[in-house]
C-alpha cells in the first residue's frame, strides 16, 4: 500500500475522533507542508524533514509538533508527553471537535514550518553506550561476505549496534535466520537498520 492510501485509510477508519482529525488535517494542508506516512500515522514535512504530525489516541487526539520546544506557545497548550524520553517533540492534544480554534492551530502550524526553515534543532547529544558484541551468527554471515564486511565496518558504532540488537533479540533460531535474510541486503548497500526512519 503506498503512502497516499495509507494515509487515506488513517482518516476514514471510523473511530471517535474522525471528524476532529480531518479538520487537523485540513488546517495541514492549508500550508505547503507535504503530506508522508510515518510511524503509523500522518507526518507533514518540508524540504524532507519532519514538521508535524497528526494523530489519535484512546482518549484524545492531537498534533506532535518535532520541535515543539522552539514554539512561542501564547496559548500554553504545548505539553511534553514523553517526558524524559524527547527532548524537543511537544503535543497540542484535543478530546472533542470543538476544542480546534482553527486560526490558532494554523498559526502554531505555519511557525513550525519558519522554525524548520531557520533550521532551529536541538543538538542533543546521543549517549555512547558500550559496543555491542556482534552476534555469532551475524559475524559469521559477515566473514563469508566481504561487500557486507566492508560495509557493516564503515557504519557508525550505533549503526553496528542496532544490527546486532536486531539478531541477538530473536528468541528462536528461525527468527535470528530470518532477520539475518532481511539484513544482509541492507548491510551490503551500507544502510542502517532505522535509516528509513530518521
Amino acid at each position: 500500500m503506498d503512502i497516499s492510501k495509507k494515509t487515506e485509510a488513517y482518516y476514514a477508519k471510523d473511530q471517535p475522533f474522525k471528524k476532529g482529525l480531518a479538520v487537523l488535517r485540513e488546517l495541514a494542508l492549508k500550508t505547503e507542508l507535504q503530506e508522508s506516512f510515518k510511524w503509523s500515522s500522518p507526518v507533514y514535512t518540508i524540504d524532507g524533514k519532519n514538521v508535524l504530525g497528526i494523530t489519535a489516541f484512546k482518549g484524545h487526539f492531537g498534533i506532535w509538533f518535532f520541535n515543539g520546544v522552539f514554539l512561542k506557545d501564547p496559548k500554553k497548550v504545548m505539553i511534553n508527553a514523553q517526558e524524559g524520553k524527547t527532548k524537543s517533540m511537544r503535543h497540542w492534544k484535543f478530546t472533542a471537535v470543538d476544542q480546534i480554534d482553527q486560526r490558532d492551530v494554523l498559526a502554531y502550524m505555519q511557525e513550525a514550518i519558519e522554525n524548520e526553515r531557520m533550521g532551529l534543532a536541538l543538538n542533543v547529544q546521543k549517549k555512547k553506550g558500550p559496543k555491542m558484541k556482534i552476534p555469532v551468527l551475524l559475524a559469521s554471515a559477515l566473514k563469508e561476505n566481504e561487500l557486507a564486511k566492508r560495509n557493516f565496518d564503515t557504519l557508525a558504532p550505533y549503526k553496528q549496534n542496532e544490527y546486532s540488537e536486531y539478531i541477538a533479540t530473536g528468541k528462536l533460531e528461525k527468527t535470528k535466520l530470518s532477520r539475518l535474510n532481511k539484513i544482509l541486503p541492507m548491510i551490503c548497500e551500507g544502510i542502517g537498520l532505522n535509516d528509513k526512519y530518521r
